[in-house]
């Protein structure tokens, strides 16, 4: 760490003051950045939206019901991918460049050198390793139950409520570590010509030294989800695009060119 207080990694420096300040400015941009150019935030939080639905009829035709909470509950694992064309919006409204729609679907194989596919492989490692998880927490704690998977009234029995318990605790910390790999990293990947796991280390380091402040805001993200999630997912359509515009503000606060 320099005299300025940030940590130098090439080719970047990361800031470490990050404020509440800064948030409510990067949700500001980010409102103005979705109601700019609001067809590609309805875009691809539709595509989010569309994969709950399909989770949900899924886990009720096959009476499986029970197994579309721990989907539900990994499924903001993936949301920072499908923000990845809403960072290349916000990046070439910041630059003056056209935004148009070859150039934002385009953003999805980064800079062309596949890092970024890279990284979406990783995403899905990451949920898929959730949901093994959440069948083992399962397992331990409902074998005995006598209650059936499919049935909703597992959630209300001793074992239930101790799997709920125990679930969302281990789920917060995978969600909170794989947060923190994510939220510079893929913004990073979409601005900057380098590799996935410099981008990977350049994240982990951005959290560490703002530890507070990008906690609180996944914190603001998830709650904020959480609640669009109740109206049939719909609420996604608006709260996905704006927090995937302010993230990308919010990295360009933290991580600058290397002096």
């Amino acid at each position: 760490m320099d005299a300025a207080g940030e940590v130098q990694i090439a080719p970047v420096r990361v800031a470490s003051n990050l404020s509440l300040t800064d948030l409510g400015k990067a949700l500001k941009a980010g409102l103005a950045d979705f109601l700019a150019c609001p067809i590609y935030g309805l875009f691809f939080a539709a595509i989010y939206v569309a994969a709950g639905l399909f989770l949900y009829v899924a886990a009720v035709e096959w009476g499986e019901a029970m197994w579309f909470v721990p989907a539900v509950a990994g499924f903001p694992l993936v949301a920072p991918f499908t923000a990845v064309g809403l960072y290349e919006v916000s990046r070439r409204r910041e630059a003056g460049l056209p935004v148009k729609w070859g150039a934002v679907l385009g953003a999805v194989r980064g800079k062309g050198d596949e890092q970024l596919i890279m990284m979406g492989g990783i995403v899905f490692v990451a949920f898929s390793f959730w949901m093994i998880i959440a069948h083992g927490i399962f397992a331990i704690f409902m074998a005995e139950s006598g209650v059936g998977a499919e049935s909703v009234e597992a959630f209300l029995t001793p074992a239930g409520l101790a799997m709920l318990a125990v679930g969302t605790a281990v789920g917060a910390i995978m969600a909170l570590a794989f947060y923190a790999v994510t939220v510079v990293s893929l913004p990073m990947l979409v601005d900057r010509e380098v590799d996935f796991l410099t981008a990977i280390i350049t994240s982990l380091a951005a959290f560490r030294s703002n530890k507070l402040m990008l906690t609180l805001w996944a914190a603001i993200i998830a709650l904020s989800l959480l609640v669009a999630l109740v109206p049939a997912f719909l609420g996604l359509l608006v709260a996905l695009p704006i927090f995937g515009h302010a993230t990308w503000h919010i990295y360009r606060r933290i991580v600058r060119d290397a002096a």
